[in-house]
């Protein structure tokens, strides 16, 4: 049973009173507060409860719903009872021997999950609620051995798998709770499942670090692991069930703490689709059997505090099964839903207590005031909001239970198999595709899309998580003796020195470039180089949203658009007809476009002219493909590679510290998947750029410490062709418009950052490119002084930076790039993708056209 802070004392009266009257009033609690109304007994216990209930009606009325309270007709799947945590509380976990002597395997084989799930669709189920272990195979070699034989590379694989045949074969919509879930797993699993789950449990620590609390030894249990876990699946865009679990040594502060933990994440990503408060009740056989269950006035006070802290937009459930039939003072206490019944399988987390039936629950429910009605595993706001919130893949599935009014279950839905497809015709041309050239004379209706305050998450709470990292530090390192080192070897840099003069300005800053042009002298001579390029953004539509993007459109916007494959090609041929040795394409994260649609975009550019260099798909894109078609990012890389694929841009990177990566954005790749995709393609021979992304809401030890990354990865893998600095474009940025962000890097902040780069990345990566198209003819010179070499390219369409703000047009001719290179006094020559010598029949055929390209193609007829 939880305990107050300090043994044998309660609130007093005085401080029940008055939270009491705060949570009556609708004023926000705090978390002393929250902890006081936890211990609330008797009278002050049916205050809270009733206003609780109050909460919980103006949302359900809010929600078009009133007096509903919903329930998940489901089958439970126990998937696998191997697990690498060791929970002192649970009687689902078991070990291979025990499967053996009972005749199991290590996991539940399809035929056995598929016979449950027909069985549960007979009847009417809808839900299929996939419960399993934590990597068993991490622990158990068994559970390894079972997987390898089978043909899965881990447990995540197993269970992506037997999803698609659920929905296939059954027509029943995975509920998946397989436990802690990286950012990638997340990208494996949301294509196969309207919905995911994970319990939180509690945010105290101690129950996890210190010995003998129900969470030691159990890697998976660590607080802030599973508050990563929520946030990411936040961050993917999917709607999560999560809660706690009562009762199991924890103080009323450290339960209240917990519940805040869970707000704050449900407002800043809109993404918890329902909290579970679940009561603690010992199992014999397991360490805690001596525990006392939590009592029935703890499982009510801590609904309805919940229902206080989340607010009337929360769904809150409470498990039936788990309450001895007192069904009524939950509902008083706020909760809307029952959770998961079944008609058909045991709970096998409580396996001693039955489900109850439903036609009791429909009564006890009446009783109270509340009808009771059928949703589905995904909650119906979610089903209603649709993209990005439900992969085009499973709408089909989705819509076909689903009542396309409310979002709940449609009560007559027959539940059949669809087939689990790529959506067709993915490459059907639409929108207009003249942006390149019309957001230059038209500009755009708005600075933000109309759904600015909703999508990006909670800006308040963005706001407060940017502010440490805008905080300028003190340097106390000396600049004189930095540069004195940067001059005589600059791979003697430490941190300090580096740091100290990331912050340089004035004479020092003038000192600075001074030496960074010299080494850059050094190391690649004068020659300024740049390339006959072709930028092909295929697509604008993107639902990531990241939150320093003015580029990506939602399907239904005015400036949405998507090219055909037969429109990529033709922009392909035209670049090949006027001198351009390679195409860059990149496009949105589109819902529509399958796995295998950058093997389409890379072959059908190699069709049309064999020649050209393909330098496509970033980071991103890359780990987008790889988990829509299930491969890994080794696999699918190999597959691009045969398909056409040559480089790819070093981008979505922005800045490689998580800690600015997820104010910047909500549902990007992390750093170290950024670091993985890049390393094996480099291990691959599939070379890149390198690029960051500076100026928003970042300081210069993130600049220090993504240089740094870099470098280290180059003395890895050798696979980088460059570096490109990419300032900040803030107009239309939804980050700055939100009021967080800095309006871009200032001109000393652009010097200082080439110079540096030059510095601490030699002789690693020896060419750094400057972005005319963010900087402007006067600002790219200036750099071409500040230790760059490289101009980048001639572009002919750029949407991307146009679509930001950026002044500085779409195309540069090889006259304009040779004229920057001499208002820097130094000569120009063109290269390759990889630094290389351009044949003569390429350099005539832009000599010809150059300065006035052919109509470029086109707008959509």
């Amino acid at each position: 049973m939880t305990t107050s802070a300090t043994p044998g004392t309660g609130p007093t009266e005085n401080s029940m009173r008055r939270a009491l009257k705060r949570a009556r009033d609708g004023v926000a609690l705090d978390v002393t507060e929250a902890a006081v109304l936890l211990q609330a007994r008797g009278e002050a216990l049916t205050d809270l409860a009733a206003s609780a209930a109050r909460v919980r009606d103006a949302g359900l009325a809010a929600a078009g719903r009133p007096g509903v309270i919903t329930y998940s007709k489901s089958v439970f799947i126990p998937l696998t009872r191997l697990c690498r945590d060791k929970c002192h509380y649970c009687t689902f976990v078991t070990v291979p021997g025990k499967l053996r002597r009972a005749g199991h395997g290590m996991f539940m084989s399809p035929d056995e999950v598929l016979d449950i799930a027909r069985k549960g669709a007979a009847l009417g189920c809808k839900e299929a609620l996939i419960t399993l272990g934590d990597k068993p195979e991490e622990r158990w070699p068994e559970a390894r051995e079972w997987l390898d034989a089978h043909g899965y590379d881990d447990t995540i694989a197993y269970v992506r798998a037997i999803s698609i045949r659920i929905l296939e074969e059954t027509g029943l919509l995975p509920h998946l709770n397989p436990g802690v879930l990286s950012w990638t797993d997340f990208q494996r699993l949301k294509p196969v499942a309207p919905s995911m789950g994970m319990m939180l449990e509690t945010t105290a620590t101690r129950l996890w670090s210190e010995p003998g609390g129900p969470h030691h030894g159990s890697p998976d249990k660590e607080p802030a692991v599973r508050l990563r876990v929520l946030e990411d699946a936040g961050r993917s865009s999917v709607p999560f069930t999560s809660g706690l679990l009562i009762g199991i040594g924890e103080t009323y502060e450290e339960r209240a703490e917990s519940l805040f933990a869970l707000r704050k994440i449900s407002r800043a990503y809109h993404s918890i689709q329902e909290l579970i408060i679940q009561n603690f009740r010992a199992k014999p056989d397991t360490a805690m059997r001596g525990m006392p269950d939590a009592e029935l006035d703890e499982l009510v006070a801590t609904i309805a505090v919940a229902r206080h802290i989340m607010g009337p937009a929360a769904c809150l459930q409470a498990p039936p099964n788990l309450v001895e039939g007192e069904y009524e003072r939950l509902i008083g206490a706020g909760i809307d839903d029952w959770g998961g019944v079944s008609p058909l399988t045991i709970d096998h987390v409580n396996p001693e207590r039955p489900w109850p039936q439903i036609e009791e629950l429909a009564v006890r429910s009446k009783a109270a005031g509340f009808a009771l009605r059928e949703r589905l595993c995904v909650y119906p706001e979610f089903v209603k909001r649709g993209e990005p919130w439900l992969d085009p893949r499973l709408r089909p599935h989705v819509r076909a239970l689903a009542d396309p009014e409310t979002g709940l279950a449609l009560p007559d839905a027959v539940v059949e198999g669809h087939p689990w497809q790529e959506p067709e015709e993915a490459f059907t041309a639409s929108g207009r595709t003249d942006l390149h050239t019309a957001i230059d004379t038209e500009g755009r209706t708005s600075d933000r899309r109309d759904d600015f305050d909703e999508v990006y998450g909670d800006w308040a709470e963005l706001r407060e998580a940017a502010a440490p990292g805008m905080a300028p530090e003190r340097i106390d390192t000396d600049v004189r003796a930095a540069l004195a080192t940067a001059a005589d070897d600059p791979t003697r840099l430490t941190d300090a020195e580096a740091l100290a003069l990331l912050h340089a300005d004035g004479p020092a800053l003038d000192a600075l470039t001074r030496i960074a042009d010299d080494v850059r002298r050094a190391a690649v001579g004068d020659d300024v180089t740049y390339i006959v390029t072709r930028n092909i953004n295929f697509t604008n539509v993107c639902y990531t949203g990241c939150r320093f993007c003015a580029f990506a459109q939602r399907r239904t916007d005015a400036d949405a658009y998507t090219l055909s494959l037969e429109q990529v090609a033709d922009r392909a041929q035209q670049a090949w007809d006027v001198g351009a040795v390679e195409v860059c394409m990149q496009g949105g994260i589109h819902p529509d476009l399958p796995g295998t649609a950058y093997f389409d975009i890379a072959k059908a550019v190699k069709e049309r002219v064999p020649g050209m260099h393909v330098h496509a798909f970033s980071p991103m894109e890359v780990v987008n493909g790889a988990t829509r078609t299930g491969l890994s990012i080794r696999e699918w890389l190999t597959a691009a590679k045969e398909a056409g694929l040559d480089t790819i841009p070093g981008t979505a990177a922005e800045i490689l510290d998580d800690e600015v990566r997820w104010i910047l954005t909500k549902g990007k790749l992390p750093t170290a998947t950024w670091i993985e995709v890049v390393t094996t393609a480099h291990e691959l021979g599939i070379r890149s750029s390198s690029t960051m992304m500076y100026g928003h809401v970042d300081q210069p030890r993130h600049w220090l410490g993504h240089l740094r990354t870099l470098a280290r990865i180059q003395q890895q893998t050798g696979g980088f062709t460059e570096f490109v600095t990419l300032p900040f474009i803030h107009t239309n940025a939804p980050v700055y418009l939100a009021g967080i962000s800095r309006p871009g890097p200032t001109v000393r902040d652009n010097r200082a950052v080439t110079a540096m780069a030059r510095l601490l990345l030699h002789p690693h990566i020896p060419n750094i490119q400057t972005s005319w198209v963010k900087l402007g003819t006067e600002g790219a010179a200036e750099m071409l002084r500040s230790g760059a070499n490289d101009l980048g390219g001639t572009l002919m369409e750029e949407t991307i930076s146009r679509m930001a703000g950026s002044s500085y047009g779409s195309y540069k001719s090889v006259k304009d790039l040779i004229a920057v290179a001499e208002a820097a006094g130094r000569p120009a020559r063109p290269r390759t993708t990889l630094y290389g010598e351009v044949p003569e029949e390429r350099q005539r055929a832009a000599a010809v056209s150059d300065g006035h390209l052919p109509e470029l193609l086109p707008v959509l007829d």
